[in-house]
């Protein structure tokens, strides 16, 4: 069965800098892979994702120029490099594939 495990989240200051990951089983890992998050008191928001090889990458424009998603096949990790964050990047941030999710990790953004 698909199962995907975040972790990397916490607190940060604005401005600096959090990776998460996302250790994926179950599946071939040759799928398109996801990050999306929900802030509190919001409804889900795609973040980025990424082809099976890795050469495809797209980002919300809310985050463009500031994350970076990525994946190692031979580990089937996902991962999320969030630079420059601002408080509205607090959120509970999701790993996502095929129909399955995560339990997610919180990431929490200070002034």
């Amino acid at each position: 069965q698909v199962q995907l495990v975040e972790s990397g989240g916490g607190l940060v200051q604005t401005g600096g800098s959090l990776t998460l990951s996302c250790a994926a089983s179950g599946f071939k890992f040759t799928y398109w892979m996801y990050w999306v998050r929900q802030a509190p008191g919001k409804g889900p928001e795609w973040v980025s994702g990424i082809n099976g090889d890795g050469s495809i990458k797209l980002y919300a424009d809310s985050v463009k120029g500031r994350f970076t998603i990525s994946r190692d096949n031979a580990k089937n990790m996902l991962y999320l490099q969030m630079n420059s964050l601002k408080s509205e990047d607090t959120a509970i941030y999701y790993c996502h594939a095929l129909d399955s999710w995560g339990q997610g990790t919180q990431v929490t953004v200070s002034a």
